[in-house]
């Protein structure tokens, strides 16, 4: 049995520790308040910009333009957006995961890091890694998505990747978060759903021509896909953090309740061991 200043130690340790995360809980909950409100308020124009492309593409026939077809290629790009810091849960395990068991082999991927953790991870399982951009994660703006989508946009031009995926989290509310693998390019097009027919045999007519007009309009498309997974994966991250952060704290006051009780229990043996040695010294010296 551990005696009472090991006990009184752990107990302090974990009092320490308790102190530190909640801290990083009330911390967290303060910035998930400001992210979720602008991931929430920018959603809709996210949604609606996807829904707009899909229109888009749906009525475009069979348009012969590289941001549409497969280049040749064999390698794949991922943007892995994951944070910069650790203690967040599964929050960044999850979206490596994506990666690791995706079906994206180390040899064949090339990776454009958003966020440190993503980067070490995929680096000591032995992924390339072209570029980070972990500082962006931290305030994430359009001109840093713009950016990104266009060094990625222009090796896909070049023939020196063929594929584009993104593995992010999407944030549906305070404790649900979504991690999932999103293809940028090439663009697919998702069924037209509950279209009428009219809908669906009505071209697209473009002005300019359909080349030049998807060449400006696809760009876009990507940077705000881009945009918009940097938004719900801050609030994602602090949401999980939160998580993570409560849940320590709760097991935290269960273990010290245990070594109070622990501590108790070892200081009432002491004194009853002392009372019996008091008690049989007094009858040694009576007899």
């Amino acid at each position: 049995m551990a005696s009472m200043r090991d006990i009184k130690r752990r107990k302090d340790s974990i009092q320490s520790t308790q102190q530190i995360t909640r801290a990083m809980k009330l911390v967290s909950t303060v910035k998930l308040q400001r992210a979720r409100a602008r991931a929430e308020s920018s959603k809709p124009y996210f949604d609606k910009m996807y829904a707009t492309m899909q229109s888009i593409l749906s009525k475009s026939g069979n348009i012969d333009h590289p941001y549409l077809v497969h280049n040749g290629s064999d390698k794949k790009a991922v943007l892995v957006v994951t944070s910069n810091r650790g203690l967040a849960g599964g929050y960044n395990s999850n979206v490596v995961k994506l990666v690791t068991e995706g079906g994206f082999s180390a040899e064949d991927t090339e990776v454009y890091g958003i966020g440190k953790k993503g980067v070490e991870a995929l680096t000591r399982r032995g992924y390339h890694v072209v570029a980070d951009y972990s500082d962006v994660i931290n305030e994430p703006l359009f001109s840093d998505a713009a950016a990104i989508g266009k060094q990625v946009l222009d090796a896909y031009a070049a023939g020196e990747i063929g594929e584009i995926y993104m593995a992010c989290t999407s944030f549906k509310n305070t404790v649900v978060h979504i991690p999932k693998m999103v293809k940028l390019l090439p663009v697919e097009v998702e069924s037209a759903g509950e279209v009428s027919e009219e809908e669906k045999n009505t071209p697209m007519n473009y002005e300019p021509e359909p080349e030049e007009s998807l060449d400006m309009i696809i760009p876009k498309y990507i940077n705000s896909t881009i945009f918009g997974a940097f938004i719900e994966a801050a609030a994602s991250e602090n949401g999980a953090r939160m998580q993570a952060m409560d849940a320590a704290t709760s097991n935290a006051e269960d273990m010290i309740a245990t070594l109070s009780l622990a501590y108790n229990r070892a200081r009432q043996g002491a004194i009853t061991q002392e009372l019996t040695e008091i008690i049989s010294g007094a009858e040694a010296l009576n007899e």
